[in-house]
């Protein structure tokens, strides 16, 4: 059995896609194909027609091609400072470390974490823990961003933090792939969904016309497109 089989699409600079599927639909496995993570037995992952399947993830973040988590994974004994440093330095905008820290404070800022650069990833809460995380995507200056279930864990209010924080970065320039359970949230920021099921694609349009697909209904929603959008 194949986790993701012939998986198909593209998506152009500047917007936002969002992946959506039941749990074990290969959405994960998805990212980790695309991120370097798992090597594809066939087909291509392009990035600007560079063909980057079966490179270790280190080269794929180098290219362009930075990700978040579904379970956080800050560096525990660093700052919140240091963690965005490692993005910086080591990513696709490799430079000098006086370069990397204005660069690094300014990441910081922007998710929200402003005045705490000092304090590790344990004296952060669960939503300051995801914008570290953003933050240290973000440093690695990617072309393509992927967002594992960004806003799994979070209530109402954060999640509506975390949504205005997507847009934001969205409008930096930075194209998104996104993964989320909340439905709501994923089809109020994305233009275009992209359905999986048992790891193939099912569905791939406006969210509007997705989520009345039928197979989609069957499959995932479970229920009319007014339930879709308060799920």
């Amino acid at each position: 059995m194949r986790a993701v089989s012939d998986v198909s699409f593209a998506v152009a600079e500047g917007e936002l896609v969002g992946v959506m599927g039941p749990n074990g639909s290969g959405k994960t496995t998805l990212f980790n194909l695309i991120a370097g993570a798992l090597r594809p037995d066939a087909g291509a992952i392009r990035l600007r027609d560079r063909n980057l399947a079966g490179r270790a993830p280190h080269r794929v973040c180098a290219e362009g091609i930075a990700r978040t988590f579904q379970l956080v994974r800050p560096f525990a004994g660093l700052s919140a400072l240091d963690n965005v440093l490692v993005g910086r330095l080591y990513g696709r905008a490799r430079g000098a470390r006086h370069a990397a820290v204005g660069e690094a404070e300014r990441l910081l800022a922007l998710v929200g974490l402003e005045g705490k650069a000092h304090l590790l990833p344990a004296h952060l809460t669960l939503i300051d823990r995801k914008r570290l995380e953003l933050a240290r995507a973000l440093a690695t200056a990617p072309r393509l961003l992927l967002l594992d279930e960004f806003m799994a864990g979070l209530n109402p209010a954060e999640t509506e933090s975390a949504m205005a924080l997507i847009r934001r970065i969205q409008g930096e320039g930075v194209t998104l792939l996104m993964v989320e359970h909340i439905v709501w949230a994923l089809m109020d920021l994305s233009r275009r969904l992209i359905v999986l099921s048992a790891g193939e694609k099912i569905a791939d349009g406006p969210p509007d016309a997705v989520a009345a697909d039928p197979l989609v209904i069957e499959v995932y929603l479970g229920g009319t497109r007014g339930s879709a959008r308060r799920a």
